[in-house]
């Protein structure tokens, strides 16, 4: 009787242990959402600084049609 209680425990224990672990599966899922997170913050920087020299290049070529751009190269900044 004392074997087979000792065998009941450690069933019982093992069986707690693995349904409290977190299952690689999971871990992927987690892994893989972080990592779009990060890219999608990766593509809204690349956007970001796309959209300034846009502007910048906007800026340039409207003061070289103008005529307002310096000659000597040199911008007013």
């Amino acid at each position: 009787m004392k074997k087979l209680s000792l065998l009941l425990l450690a069933a019982v224990f093992s069986l707690s242990i693995y349904s409290c672990r977190e299952t690689t599966e999971e871990k992927t899922e987690d892994a893989m959402e972080d990592a779009a997170d990060d890219m999608e913050d990766a593509a809204d920087d690349v956007a970001d600084d796309l959209d300034a020299a846009a502007e910048n290049v906007e800026t340039e070529v409207e003061e070289e049609v103008n005529g307002t751009d310096d000659v000597n190269g040199d911008d007013d900044m």
